[in-house]
């Protein structure tokens, strides 16, 4: 297999070994060393020693004649999240919404034109949608990745969308640079529930102003947060304030959140 990447300081046989891990899916929990290679591309004995490699790690087991993932896997994912405090920041303030509108609310961020979910709080129904923290969609195609998208500075949208989508998913309808622009224009806050089961009135009279609360209160915490002291008990240091400014653009630390509501 070729290398992918020119760049003497990329490592092909790690960015394998992650391409063996996305592989695997929801409906295909276990597969065989065949399926893996193929999934992956990768020659049989290459993709043999990734997944004994990866077994020996702890993030893969031997099941049904073949491979399975572990649940160590989530350690990767969960490490971004708990790393900055997305979840225990936005999680009561998610579950009180949910109580109070007994609809699902999730949080999301951009990552290249996909958004990924960070935080989810579900209510069980019999219809749900099956989305999970790390779960990765076309951010011109849902609610949050408008909300997101809406924010960025004028152009900086097309070109987050003109990357590739790492989803897997081919949204049905191709909106023009025109009409994505046109749509952006108006997003402040997107709600998105069943027509049959939420009137038009409880939607905008009583969902929306709950989700705008909800935002303002995650971002509130999520800037408190980043603005209280530290002590770094390792170097033994004296405490001193935590980054009150983003590290790559010097803007004020914050969340940019939205609450999707479905049936």
């Amino acid at each position: 297999m070729a290398r992918r990447d020119a760049n003497p300081d990329f490592i092909e046989a790690l960015a394998r070994g992650l391409d063996v891990i996305r592989v695997f899916q929801p409906r295909q929990p276990a597969m065989s060393l065949a399926a893996v290679a193929a999934a992956s591309g990768l020659a049989r004995p290459t993709a043999r020693r990734i997944l004994l490699t990866l077994r020996q790690m702890g993030y893969v087991r031997a099941a049904d004649g073949g491979f399975e993932l572990t649940p160590r896997v989530l350690e990767l994912g969960m490490a971004y999240v708990l790393s900055r405090n997305l979840w225990e920041i936005a999680r009561p303030h998610m579950e009180r919404l949910v109580s109070r509108t007994r609809e699902s609310s999730s949080v999301a961020q951009l990552d290249g034109s996909d958004i990924v979910y960070v935080a989810r709080v579900a209510v069980p129904k019999i219809v749900a949608l099956a989305v999970t923290i790390g779960t990765r969609f076309p951010a011109a195609a849902t609610s949050l990745g408008k909300v997101l998208l809406a924010g960025l500075p004028p152009g900086a949208a097309e070109r987050v969308l003109a990357e590739p989508s790492r989803s897997g998913i081919t949204p049905w309808l191709q909106a023009s640079a025109q009409q994505r622009s046109d749509v952006l224009r108006e997003v402040a806050l997107n709600v998105c529930a069943h027509a049959a089961e939420t009137p038009m009135d409880v939607l905008t009279g009583e969902y929306l102003p709950l989700l705008l609360q909800t935002a303002g209160a995650i971002s509130a915490d999520w800037a408190a947060c980043h603005a209280a002291p530290y002590l770094d008990i390792t170097a033994a240091e004296p405490a001193r304030p935590g980054p009150a400014e983003h590290p790559q653009d010097g803007r004020a630390s914050g969340i940019r959140t939205g609450g999707v509501l479905r049936a």
